[in-house]
């Protein structure tokens, strides 16, 4: 993966190439580092595992690793990738059909990522990115972490006890209306709107960032966990907490203060 990148890097630069301009399908185990450094445009699906540091400094790609459809595993109670995957992780998407080791997503500061489990801290120094955990987490989750959001499913209610609380909040799931409510839009839905944006107002769209990431997550690993939770949607949902750095979470709202400010003031300049 890094040797690809790098020639793609030197022919087109950090844009990188259109989504899924090459897509690579691999059978079997990966060794350390698998998917390291991909770059927009290259999308990598591993049937089988992977060990250590997958998808580190990931650049812009899409990595997927799923168990082979004739697999006797459980994959939410299956190790399916290493330790330290997403390390330093800047934008991307990943998806993975089973638990990942320690240190998941550990000083990832763009990637979007779904997971069906994870070990100790997990979003380790985080400072951006989304990440969907849709199974049991180690303790020490979040610490350190300055940015970027997570939804975790927190069915036994025990996660509090799990979570680094001294730099994040632990808040429930947003819904459509209370989102519309806060853009100040009358009834409807966000469809009239557009998709929402994975990457933007962290704030806010909490409902539907998180099932268009589980939809995703189903689409690419046809992950039966995931799908259960789509068929059984307004009960699951309400079992999801998101984890939202407490710095973070202040600086958004002051850009979005500012932006506010802004645009009144433009709209006075064309009135006048």
């Amino acid at each position: 993966g890094a040797m690809l990148s790098g020639e793609l890097a030197l022919r087109h630069g950090h844009k990188g190439l259109p989504e899924d301009t090459i897509s690579i399908t691999l059978k079997g185990t990966a060794g350390q580092s698998f998917g390291a450094f991909i770059a927009a445009g290259i999308s990598l699906t591993l049937i089988g595992e992977a060990n250590d540091y997958v998808g580190k400094g990931l650049s812009g790609g899409r990595l997927v690793v799923r168990p082979p459809k004739e697999s006797a595993i459980t994959p939410e109670k299956s190790i399916i990738v290493g330790n330290t995957v997403l390390y330093g992780a800047i934008s991307g998407e990943c998806y993975f059909h089973g638990v990942a080791g320690e240190r998941f997503a550990v000083r990832n500061s763009g990637a979007i990522a779904v997971v069906e489990g994870c070990g100790d801290h997990g979003c380790e120094y985080m400072t951006g990115g989304v990440v969907v955990v849709i199974g049991n987490t180690g303790r020490n989750f979040a610490a350190g972490m300055s940015g970027g959001i997570a939804y975790v499913l927190d069915e036994d209610n025990t996660f509090e006890q799990r979570c680094n609380l001294s730099m994040v909040d632990l808040e429930p799931i947003e819904s459509e209306d209370q989102s519309l409510e806060k853009m100040a839009h009358q009834g409807g839905d966000l469809e009239s709107h557009g998709l929402v944006d994975l990457a933007c107002n962290m704030d806010r769209f909490d409902e539907e960032r998180l099932r268009q990431l589980i939809e995703n997550h189903v689409h690419y690993t046809n992950s039966g966990r995931a799908r259960h939770i789509l068929d059984t949607w307004d009960d699951m949902v309400t079992k999801f907490v998101k984890v939202m750095p407490v710095e973070y979470r202040r600086a958004l709202q002051e850009m979005e203060q500012t932006e506010t400010r802004m645009d009144m003031s433009l709209d006075l300049r064309g009135s006048k």
